[in-house]
């Protein structure tokens, strides 16, 4: 059994193909399907999916970093009116990106923050985007040490990156990056082990080898387990067991 943690499967990408990839990944052994939120426009295909695939995809509320704008403020008032409707898997994707546009840092942290307390609030874990942002990320989830827990999405970090982010309590999402030559990915992961570790795919994005810059899809998440088993020394069963049973003690299944 695998489980992809962060899975954007009801993008437009998959829109003419969206049963057949799904069924695709479930005959791969991906049970389980998590999928993160970017903004308010995402809501509607997010939980009609949901409804299609109960307990299989299984949705998350929260405000992208991207989608931080002159409008946050709105988007904001979306993610809270959902989480006090309903219950999610997590607060997520939330977190800070200094790549794309540095026009709204301050409305990031602030939205950042406040997910983070939402989060807190309705005793949920977090789902962690940051990208050029490290160790700005790692300070802020530091403020809340021991208050809640969850997932940095899409580590490719250093093994000091990793470090603190596990005595933070943290797991990190292992996708598509560790088949990449010159990441630095795999080196990093032998180093770490296991424990700390789930699978993703961001699926349609950061497709693994041998499909890199094609459409990403859940069925790759074997590609990636097995590219963690030969840097962990590890068999491909162990880790779609260990993997699955972190992403089960951070989702609360």
């Amino acid at each position: 059994m695998l489980t992809d943690s962060h899975c954007h499967l009801y993008v437009e990408e998959f829109e003419n193909d969206r049963d057949e990839m799904i069924s695709r990944a479930r005959a791969a052994g991906v049970e389980k399907f998590y999928l993160p939120a970017i903004d308010s426009e995402t809501t509607a295909p997010l939980l009609e999916l949901e409804e299609k695939y109960p307990g299989v995809c299984i949705p998350m509320m929260g405000l992208h970093p991207c989608s931080v704008k002159d409008n946050y403020l709105k988007e904001m008032e979306h993610v809270k009116s959902w989480l006090a409707k309903r219950k999610f898997a997590a607060v997520g994707e939330i977190g800070l990106d200094f790549y794309w546009d540095k026009t709204f840092i301050k409305q990031q942290y602030e939205a950042f923050n406040e997910q983070v307390e939402l989060a807190i609030q309705y005793q949920l874990p977090i789902v962690i985007h940051t990208r050029d942002a490290m160790a700005e990320t790692i300070e802020v989830v530091s403020n809340y040490k021991g208050r809640v827990k969850g997932i940095f999405h899409c580590f490719g970090g250093s093994l000091q990156d990793a470090e603190k982010i596990i005595g933070l309590g943290f797991y990190m999402g292992i996708g598509g990056v560790v088949t990449y030559k010159n990441s630095g990915l795999a080196s990093v992961i032998s180093q770490i082990g296991l424990e700390y570790l789930v699978l993703e795919t961001d699926a349609p994005y950061l497709t693994p080898v041998p499909y890199r810059g094609k459409r990403n899809e859940s069925s790759y998440l074997p590609l990636i387990a097995q590219k963690i088993a030969e840097s962990t020394n590890s068999s491909v069963d162990q880790v779609a067991a260990v993997t699955t049973r972190n992403a089960q003690d951070i989702f609360g299944v």
